[in-house]
């Protein structure tokens, strides 16, 4: 006994406690420890690369499903992948609104929104609007008007002109709308307010208000 408590020296001691303590600590952790590398387990690769993204949408009343980059703006979706060029990519930074299409029936400038925003969206672009055989109102009065010179803003102002008198007919007011409690009339002035995102570098604003205002009805 004297042998045996002679052994236990301070040092001994405290190894002996630590080495206890670790298994205790081992054996409480046990289940933790054991399902670490589960919760650790990465998820199965996905079938798309990270930056790439897979989006559903209608287009001109086709549905499409395609797989873009996830830096691809819908301009570039409607013109790269799915050859509608008829969406003109002018400035490219919003301001000129030669990209102009519809989407969900409102005028929105597609340089702007990345492709995969357009998720379950509805767009049309110039080509949804009408056929040779059957142009739309807006489209055969600017022939008939001569709305157009080099005609490379020419698709975008026809989309922002029918989202611009669908708003009318709704009522929505603009900048320069006199009374916020009277549905608007396309006055000069609304006009230009409403269509001043769509420039012409070929100035022909006159030829374009006259056709707009043909088919509104009114008298600009």
């Amino acid at each position: 006994m004297d042998n045996a408590l002679g052994c236990l020296s301070r040092r001994n001691v405290l190894i002996a406690s630590a080495g206890t303590a670790a298994m205790s600590a081992a054996d409480a952790a046990g289940p933790a420890v054991s399902a670490a590398p589960d919760a650790a387990r990465t998820p199965p690769p996905a079938d798309l690369p990270p930056h790439i993204g897979r989006v559903t949408l209608r287009i001109n009343g086709q549905p499409h499903t395609v797989e873009v980059d996830t830096r691809t703006t819908l301009l570039d979706l409607l013109r790269e992948q799915l050859q509608l060029t008829g969406t003109k990519k002018g400035c490219d930074h919003g301001q000129c609104g030669a990209c102009t299409v519809l989407m969900d029936g409102r005028r929105i400038n597609s340089c702007l929104m990345l492709a995969v925003m357009a998720e379950g969206t509805q767009v049309t672009t110039i080509e949804g609007l009408g056929t040779p055989a059957q142009l739309h109102p807006l489209q055969a009065a600017f022939v008939k008007h001569d709305g157009y010179q080099c005609g490379y803003c020419t698709p975008g102002q026809i989309c922002s002109a029918v989202g611009m008198l669908d708003e009318l007919k709704r009522g929505m007011p603009s900048h320069v709308s006199p009374d916020l409690a009277v549905k608007p009339l396309l006055s000069a002035d609304e006009l230009r307010e409403r269509m001043s995102g769509n420039l012409c570098r070929c100035g022909a604003y006159s030829n374009i208000a006259e056709a707009i205002t043909e088919v509104a009805g009114g008298a600009a």
